[in-house]
């Protein structure tokens, strides 16, 4: 494992040091008591002393730590399709990505309470510069993509990175976590980057790229928020690049959107995992004679079926998408009192005269109705 170390999350034998370095700095004290409001710091510094793994963190304190962000900002998680998996095996987990933290976060918590192997989860390097962050990432068994690279370097962290997802899935037994492009979907047409499966095949060696691609076992997996809680705060990023203008995150940004998305209101959450891509899926495309760039295409609109398809739609969605088109055609999916409210969350929201901005966050919750629809499986 020596080789990773720039990347890598921390061994079991570094978590109590770790712990003891952190568990007072004023953001994880926050967090700590946040999760055990009865207890006193004392008691809970006790548990977390108790911690010796990665999984003791995770299954003593993280655990109830997404619990209490659940019950605190959520009408509830439900998941789907985790059932069907394996306990004893490791998976590669692809999903669409709407938040920084949660998104893992909540896929770890489902894959506990279905007693699946917990993944090691991709997170870029610039989400994490404070130094509290990174030790709770590291606590997370997150590992780093590096990012803000020359080309050159960029091709030798990539290579690494791969490697380091086959170490982790075939030699440790460890499943993997990534989203399927590289930072959030702001406006919540949810694509997979070819690029993602393209890192992921560097370390295939002398396999053939579908047959490598084959063996990781990859899952797509749909995360649906009924509410955005960091909508407003992704606009003016989706509003520069719909004007072609450049944009430039400010200092905290990062930082915010994670709180936010922690502390915001989402209403219902539904996590659907959906079939494993099968030996067959790939068998078929190999079949159609295409180059390599292309039989990644294909690999790519694979998962994109599955997510759009497991994707769940919210009345938000179908409101959205009807205000957008001017249509009553999902009017049997809302209620007037849910159309009301959206009208008031998007009042709230938005400067409504202007026609851009409106558009633009419409297409935040009518996105996933049109990949929906243009499945022609609606």
């Amino acid at each position: 494992m020596q080789n990773f170390d720039d990347i890598r999350f921390y061994s079991d034998k570094e978590v109590e040091i770790a712990l003891r370095d952190y568990v007072k700095h004023p953001m994880v004290k926050a967090l700590l008591q946040f999760t055990f409001p009865d207890l006193e710091f004392q008691e809970i510094e006790e548990k977390v002393f108790e911690c010796k793994s990665i999984q003791d963190f995770q299954s003593k304190i993280i655990y109830y730590s997404v619990e209490k962000v659940l019950e605190k900002t959520s009408e509830g998680l439900n998941d789907v399709g985790f059932e069907k998996l394996n306990p004893s095996e490791s998976y590669f987990y692809i999903s669409n990505h709407r938040d920084i933290i949660l998104d893992t976060s909540l896929i770890n918590y489902t894959l506990y309470n279905h007693d699946l192997v917990m993944t090691a989860s991709a997170i870029g390097d610039n989400l994490v510069q404070k130094p509290f962050l990174l030790a709770l990432s590291k606590l997370n068994r997150n590992f780093l993509v590096l990012r803000n690279q020359s080309p050159r370097e960029m091709l030798k962290s990539s290579l690494k990175l791969s490697e380091y997802i086959r170490n982790l899935l075939m030699d440790e037994g460890r499943s993997v976590w990534m989203a399927q492009r590289e930072g959030r979907t702001k406006d919540g047409n949810d694509h997979t980057q070819q690029g993602v499966l393209k890192m992921l095949a560097m370390a295939k060696g002398d396999m053939d790229i579908l047959d490598y691609l084959s063996k990781l076992k990859i899952v797509p997996v749909a995360i649906s928020y009924e509410f955005d809680p960091t909508d407003m705060l992704k606009m003016p990023e989706v509003l520069a690049k719909r004007m072609k203008e450049e944009y430039k995150k400010s200092a905290n940004e990062d930082f915010n959107s994670i709180m936010q998305g922690a502390m915001g209101q989402k209403g219902r959450i539904q996590l659907t995992a959906g079939e494993i891509l099968k030996k067959e899926d790939f068998d078929r495309i190999r079949e159609m004679g295409l180059s390599v760039n292309d039989q990644l295409k294909e690999v790519a609109n694979l998962i994109d079926r599955a997510i759009h398809r497991n994707f769940k739609l919210w009345p938000a969605n179908y409101i959205a998408y009807d205000i957008l088109k001017n249509s009553d055609k999902f009017a049997d999916k809302y209620t007037d009192k849910e159309k009301r409210q959206f009208d008031r969350r998007i009042s709230r929201r938005v400067d409504v005269k202007n026609p851009l901005a409106l558009n633009s966050y419409l297409l935040m919750y009518a996105n996933p109705v049109i990949n929906k629809l243009s499945l022609n499986e609606e």
